[in-house]
């Protein structure tokens, strides 16, 4: 009878080994406001509920939300202007975002840019 168990259990191990595992949907947001202003979500089942969780987050008057789904956002302003030239990006990997958005903040007149703020969706590809 123990082997009929011990088969019985094999075959249960295999099915849950083997059966297609559904990636779960993920996505996370900045929003972006004056003078440095900003708000973040990350992990959200869905664009939209990033994008409203990064609304409700920012403490300044966001109006430009920038999203990703299994990415990274990373938001740049000049250190020494920080009411003035912006940049933001997103990208599969923290390190595009963040150069992205630099090269914006740069491209827009910045003289002095520096990330103020970047996110990544842990269970995207940024992880690896």
């Amino acid at each position: 009878m123990s082997f009929v168990r011990a088969i019985f259990h094999a075959a249960i191990a295999a099915a849950v080994i083997f059966s297609p595992i559904q990636a779960a949907s993920a996505a996370g947001a900045i929003a972006i406001g004056a003078c440095a202003a900003y708000g973040y979500a990350y992990d959200r089942p869905t664009a939209e509920d990033a994008q409203a969780e990064a609304l409700k987050n920012c403490e300044g008057n966001c109006k430009q939300v920038v999203t990703t789904k299994k990415g990274c956002v990373a938001f740049a302003v000049d250190g020494r202007k920080p009411c003035g030239p912006l940049g933001f990006a997103n990208a599969n990997r923290l390190g595009e975002a963040q150069n992205a958005a630099l090269k914006y903040c740069y491209k827009h007149g910045g003289k002095d840019c520096m990330i103020r703020a970047w996110i990544c969706d842990s269970k995207g590809s940024a992880k690896r």
